[in-house]
């Protein structure tokens, strides 16, 4: 039986909470509710025009974060990447672990990869596709992570309540 997690209070926790967001950083969130929270991006980008889902990202290079907004869903907060050394999923820090660890906090808590991918440029990629997150890691630890909100079957956006 799993327990309910508790909520963190802070961006400083750093709790990763699968389809929902991290810390007080929900998805659905709008740009001036994550404004109002994190302070200005460093740095705003805007998709390519080629790519399939316009978006922006904000970036918050100090602080480790890219936050991203897609356009069709009215620029709400859709999914985070960070490189956070603080970063923790399921009450566990994660950073620096090695794709095994990973896997092993993952599957105590009910949840099988259902990729793990090599890249060309020597990083490896374990994905959990039905959860919204891909972890990366570089010789055998974790670098970053790319979380987002989940998305049902018929690709409709399952907002957090």
């Amino acid at each position: 039986m799993q327990t309910s997690q508790p909520q963190p209070t802070s961006t400083e926790e750093n709790e990763i909470i699968l389809g929902t967001g991290m810390g007080p950083l929900k998805f659905g969130a709008t740009q001036d509710e994550v404004r109002a929270l994190m302070g200005e991006p460093e740095e705003i980008e805007e998709s390519e025009d080629d790519d399939e889902f316009e978006h922006q990202a904000w970036n918050y290079l100090e602080e480790g974060y890219s936050l991203y907004f897609d356009r069709e869903d009215d620029y709400r907060l859709s999914c985070i990447e960070t490189d956070h050394p603080a970063l923790r999923i399921f009450g566990q820090p994660i950073h620096g672990k090695s794709v095994q660890e990973i896997q092993d906090i993952m599957r105590q808590n009910g949840l099988e990869s259902t990729e793990v991918e090599h890249m060309d440029t020597g990083e490896t990629r374990l994905s959990y596709e039905k959860e919204m997150i891909d972890l990366y890691f570089d010789e055998d630890q974790l670098q970053f992570v790319n979380f987002g909100v989940f998305i049902s079957e018929d690709l409709e956006v399952q907002w957090p309540s």
